[in-house]
């Protein structure tokens, strides 16, 4: 059973605690970046590409046993940590949990204030669109 979103989210907000300045806050979401397994080609499709990045951004998204998986890939490395961040927060969540959340670690560890315009617009269309797969699952 996976930690539900509030619980992952403090995770996340100790995790990045130990990090004295934004260049090992980069760095250890470039880490996460690298852990992500990616996708394989025939899933970097139109139909997966997320709508909003500047970067090439694929969600693939799977509604099974009652909860939302998502796997991501991205061409730009920061973006692909960014992606692995919210899935570390969202994914095998329920799809009510999900469109309910509010992303407060992303605000406490002070990401939001440390990204670009550009950035910043691109991770919330990725919220945006794992928001909508969410959504999307509960009307099938």
């Amino acid at each position: 059973m996976s930690a539900n979103i509030n619980e992952t989210q403090n995770i996340v907000i100790e995790d990045f605690s130990f990090f004295d300045d934004w260049m090992q806050r980069y760095e250890q979401i470039i880490e996460m970046g690298k852990s992500l397994p990616g996708l394989s080609e025939t899933l970097k499709s139109d139909e997966n590409r997320v709508v909003g990045c500047q970067s090439n951004v694929w969600l693939h998204s799977v509604f099974e046993d009652g909860l939302m998986k998502y796997d991501a890939d991205s061409d730009a490395v920061i973006t692909k940590g960014l992606v692995a961040l919210v899935l570390k927060i969202l994914s095998n969540q329920t799809p009510e949990n999900i469109i309910k959340a509010d992303l407060y670690a992303l605000d406490q560890i002070g990401l939001r204030e440390h990204l670009s315009p550009n950035r910043k617009n691109g991770m919330d269309a990725m919220i945006q669109t794992i928001k909508e797969r969410a959504a999307n699952s509960l009307s099938r």
